[in-house]
């Protein structure tokens, strides 16, 4: 993992006592140079004709839809309403105009059950958690005027969603009794360091000097490095057999080291994203809603091996070779603004889940999060539970209900639920890992169902 115990140990004498030069900005200044966009300025708009949403088959319940603050809102209420509420956060939608509402997963279950949910557009599309986070929480004020004030609030959602999840329990723990972030950015900007430390490595291992590495992606980027690397490294397109060059395989683990260390799935989820990520590489590092470069890798450290207390003359030489991206220090303010930071301060339960081979939103978000949470005192209110499987936010809607009942016995027992150890190497690399919340058949998983 990055920016943990190796971080501290060895990254201060990578870093700052010049075996690795002090970061190079990325091209463009620290990735500023171009002005920040203005969210408020762009013309989002909702289809109006888009909200409305038929019932599910045998269960009657009374249902809402709107544009609230610029907006567009769903609302679902079963006649058997039990007078709490489930507000669910929708994922990233890419940088379009258009604003759109996604129903919750486990809807079904939620209605089943007796739950209302309600689900908002965001005013805003991109990666924009801070203003995700008060369009969500503005749904639950809305809800109260429509349908009545409940007697308990619970918080989900996917990705982005699951980012905004953990920074509502934060910043508004006195308005909701329990929250389920799921496959969620967790790790807040450490994401967009992932991407670029990938991008970077791939760049180094493929024969590009320093000097002439990229921290932005452009045209050039695309169309000439990114093929470059890809016969280089011997990657192959996605479903096809594996014909990784030796400098693709050092690739192949210094991603793995990077997003949660040895593990189960990791051949496959390799294999299913190695082309992908060389796409995420950021076109501008505020990523449209910062106040500056975000991205920073000046303490990332790249490894060869399992080993990581120590670094190698070999890996050594990878970290020297690597180009660094600086983030910019306004970006470092706290509170609902640019990208938030998770901190693991929440004061309401949490269950949080994720899948063991996601490497667009990797394992590590997960692990960042426990490691906050345990910094601030505050593990006994953080559940983590793993899934066996390599999509994002690859969870059937059997997994995702029984986190959530179970988040619900916590919050209305006492009760704390099991959960995986993530932190612990041994048992993360265990080929049992991931096995007890796992339910149903992967056809690329060699242990199949398991409950």
């Amino acid at each position: 993992m990055k920016k943990t115990v190796l971080a501290l140990t060895i990254g201060a004498s990578l870093i700052f006592t010049g075996t690795i030069a002090m970061a190079s900005p990325p091209e463009g200044g620290k990735g500023n140079a171009q002005k920040t966009q203005n969210q408020a300025t762009i013309p989002y708009y909702v289809d109006e004709s888009k909200l409305p949403f038929d019932a599910l088959p045998g269960i009657e319940t009374d249902r809402y839809w709107g544009v609230h603050k610029g907006a567009g809102y769903r609302i679902e209420v079963p006649k058997n309403w039990n007078g709490e509420l489930v507000l669910y956060a929708h994922g990233y939608r890419g940088t379009g105009l258009e604003l759109t509402v996604s129903n919750p997963r486990i809807r079904e279950t939620l209605l089943e059950q007796g739950y209302a949910w309600a689900a908002s557009s965001y005013s805003t599309n991109g990666y924009d958690v801070a203003q995700g986070v008060k369009d969500t929480h503005a749904l639950g004020s809305r809800f109260n005027g429509i349908v009545g004030k409940p007697s308990r609030t619970y918080i989900t959602g996917h990705s982005m969603g699951g980012h905004i999840t953990a920074v509502m329990a934060e910043q508004y723990s006195n308005s909701y009794d329990g929250a389920l972030p799921m496959c969620g950015v967790t790790g807040d900007t450490e994401l967009f360091d992932f991407f670029t430390d990938y991008n970077v490595v791939a760049q180094s291992l493929a024969g590009i000097e320093k000097e002439s590495q990229k921290l932005i992606s452009d045209e050039d980027y695309t169309s000439n490095t990114v093929p470059q690397i890809i016969t280089k490294l011997g990657i192959n397109e996605e479903g096809k057999p594996s014909t990784l060059t030796p400098e693709g395989k050092k690739l192949k683990v210094v991603t793995m080291n990077l997003t949660g260390g040895e593990r189960p799935l990791f051949d496959t989820a390799f294999s299913s994203y190695k082309n992908f990520l060389l796409g995420q590489l950021p076109t501008r590092g505020d990523y449209g809603v910062a106040a500056g470069n975000v991205v920073n890798t000046t303490d990332s450290v790249y490894q060869f091996d399992e080993d990581m207390n120590s670094i190698s003359p070999e890996e050594q030489a990878l970290n020297d070779s690597v180009l660094r991206a600086v983030s910019d220090p306004q970006t470092k303010q706290q509170g609902l603004t640019g990208v938030p930071k998770v901190n693991g301060t929440h004061k309401i339960p949490m269950v949080s889940l994720h899948t063991v081979g996601d490497l667009f939103v990797p394992f590590h978000m997960q692990q960042l999060h426990v490691e906050r949470a345990q910094a601030n005192g505050n593990e006994d209110l953080l559940v983590t539970r793993v899934i066996r499987d390599v999509g994002h936010c690859g969870f059937n809607i059997l997994e995702e209900s029984e986190a959530f009942e179970d988040l619900v016995d916590w919050v209305e027992e006492g009760t704390q639920p099991e959960g995986d150890n993530i932190l612990d190497s041994e048992t993360v690399a265990n080929e049992q890992f991931g096995t007890k919340y796992t339910r149903g058949y992967r056809d690329y998983d060699p242990l199949h169902s398991h409950n």
